[in-house]
């Protein structure tokens, strides 16, 4: 059965949990936004999704700046400043006596409107701040058994009809390539760009390692992926080659290793593409478990999580 990097255990705690609504904090079950919301109804918003590891947040500084710089490419002004933003997030986590395994969607729309239109100037509230803290963490088996993922027709489009670097509540292209993927038998997307070289997955980002070269996208049709960064970095710290560059299906079919890459899990494996395992090309055994730039990569990752993990901007 097809799965996805955040299929977990539902943890009987979440049940009970404090959502910030506009700095309110009201239980679950009582969360809500006006149906005149723009999020709502346009999808007109940016988010962030962050990981609380021993009390602090992982690369908080990065994920703040990259909200902060989609509300100013989308003229939306957030309300407070990032500080004022930070404060209220720890609020949540606190009042919730979090302190680790706790995976945070922190959205951010342009309020409500006074009808439904898409003219911003109908919008007749502040921004609405949703802050929603969950105890969720990757499941271990996924790293072991490793995705396989299905190479859809749903492309990442150009930036000048909607910029792929945008972390938006607009997801419709996602969210098709995610149905085509899992109708498939996969369990993610692999979405290429208008040219037809590789791009990234519906909700991770894409690497290969070819001959000990690592590559990933030129990074022109996905988000600025903040995990994405921290692998390239990690990989040349190690002494490993990593590329940004443009690649095709036929580089990925011959890949040795490859893996997706998202704040949630980190770094998973994948062990099909296409049907195709993943294995070097001379060999005919199947897939054959996490290769060794995987696992070097993931421990160094989790390493650095640790040592970021911060609660200050």
């Amino acid at each position: 059965m097809a799965e996805n990097i955040h299929d977990v255990k539902i943890d009987p705690r979440n049940l009970d949990i404090l959502i910030s609504v506009n700095g309110r904090l009201v239980p679950r079950a009582e969360a809500s936004v006006s149906v005149f919301d723009s999020g709502f109804i346009l999808g007109d918003g940016v988010w962030e999704g962050l990981r609380l590891v021993k009390g602090g947040v992982p690369f908080l500084r990065e994920h703040v700046e990259r909200l902060y710089e989609g509300a100013k490419a989308i003229f939306m002004d957030i309300g407070l400043t990032p500080q004022e933003l930070v404060s209220r997030l720890f609020e949540c986590l606190d009042a919730n006596r979090m302190d680790d395994g706790v995976h945070i969607r922190l959205m951010v729309t342009r309020g409500v409107k006074a009808t439904p239109y898409q003219d911003p100037r109908v919008t007749i509230s502040a921004p609405t701040i949703v802050i929603i803290p969950e105890y969720k963490s990757p499941n271990p088996e996924k790293f072991a058994h490793g995705l396989s993922l299905h190479t859809v027709n749903v492309r990442r489009g150009a930036p000048d009809v909607q910029d792929q670097k945008l972390n938006s509540h607009s997801k419709l292209n996602c969210i098709t390539a995610c149905i085509q993927a899992a109708n498939a038998g996969a369990d993610e997307a692999l979405m290429l760009d208008p040219l037809g070289f590789v791009a990234t997955c519906n909700s991770t980002h894409f690497f290969i390692v070819r001959r000990g070269e690592l590559w990933t996208s030129t990074g022109q049709y996905c988000i600025p992926g903040i995990t994405r960064g921290n692998m390239l970095r990690l990989a040349r710290e190690h002494g490993i080659p990593a590329f940004e560059k443009q690649f095709s299906l036929y580089d990925v079919y011959g890949a040795d290793e490859a893996f997706v890459t998202g704040t949630f899990a980190g770094l998973i494996p994948v062990r099909v593409i296409d049907g195709r395992p993943v294995r070097h090309p001379l060999s005919r055994a199947e897939w054959q478990g996490p290769g060794p730039v995987s696992r070097q990569l993931s421990e160094a990752y989790k390493a650095l999580c640790l040592r970021d993990a911060r609660r200050s901007f």
